[in-house]
């Protein structure tokens, strides 16, 4: 059952969903906007594909599945916590009838809807979910330690496994590419990866040299030491506002240039 969904609005969109009966649409902790009063919400710390225990282990399940489905519940949480994410997700199914929820995320910008047919997932940066049809799996992929480190970003990502719908968002304006489309290979500033399809190899790499020039660019060029890498073919959603750039706006408007001349690599930080 297709998803059937709108996105509306300009610098600050959200989207509405049309629920048919008995259709369930979840999303994270705090992106939930409205919904009309037949649709039925509830809270739970696990993931669609795991109703955290309370559906009835019988069959080949018994204790041991129950025990199993905890067990699985709380390496989801654990690893949501680790990411820094929400630990429950919110549930929205419809009631005897079509229903209606609106959703949106939580910084200025655009909002996309991504159509998994169940061949390709999909990657997105820390943050960007805001809802799925139930048949979305969400995840959390870990990236190398080495990658990690040296990106800041980049270490952890969400993952979207499955079939059917699912909404993410990002700041400011979005932009689609495709690496294949520019030699195979783009070079973006860590902060302005929203999400990219499977196939897509994302690495992060560091801004020239330890020479004069590479510590120009780290202390004067506002990017730090590193760039993400995107290789390959495939679609590539980038957002045009960073949510460092966000931050270090509001700063000034307070009063403060907290990023001063030097930006980048010494760039301060109000405490």
């Amino acid at each position: 059952m297709t998803l059937q969904q709108e996105i509306v609005g300009n610098a600050m969109q959200m989207a509405v969903v049309s629920l048919q009966p008995g259709q369930t649409v979840y999303c994270e902790a705090g992106k939930f906007l409205f919904k009309t009063t037949n649709v039925t919400m509830e809270t739970r710390l696990g993931g669609p594909s795991d109703r955290g225990g309370q559906q009835p282990g019988g069959g080949s399940g018994g204790m041991g599945g129950l025990l199993r489905q905890a067990m699985g519940t709380a390496m989801q949480v654990g690893q949501r916590a680790l990411a820094g994410e929400s630990l429950a997700f919110q549930y929205f199914t419809s009631q005897g009838g079509e229903g209606t929820v609106g959703f949106a995320g939580v910084l200025p910008g655009e909002m996309r809807a991504l159509e998994l047919d169940g061949t390709r997932a999909w990657f997105a940066e820390k943050d960007a979910f805001v809802a799925a049809e139930s048949t979305v799996d969400f995840g959390i992929a870990f990236q190398g330690g080495r990658t990690g480190m040296s990106g800041g970003e980049g270490f952890v990502l969400e993952k979207f496994t499955g079939r059917g719908t699912v909404i993410i968002a990002g700041a400011g304006n979005f932009i689609d590419l495709d690496p294949a489309d520019f030699g195979g290979r783009i070079e973006v500033d860590t902060g302005c990866v929203v999400a990219f399809e499977e196939g897509i190899q994302y690495g992060v790499q560091r801004v020239g040299g330890l020479n004069r020039q590479g510590l120009m660019n780290a202390v004067f060029g506002g990017e730090g030491l590193s760039l993400a890498t995107l290789e390959g073919h495939g679609r590539v959603i980038l957002q045009s506002l960073t949510i460092e750039g966000l931050a270090n706006a509001l700063k000034k408007a307070q009063g403060g240039d907290k990023q001063g001349p030097t930006g980048g690599l010494f760039s301060t930080h109000a405490g």
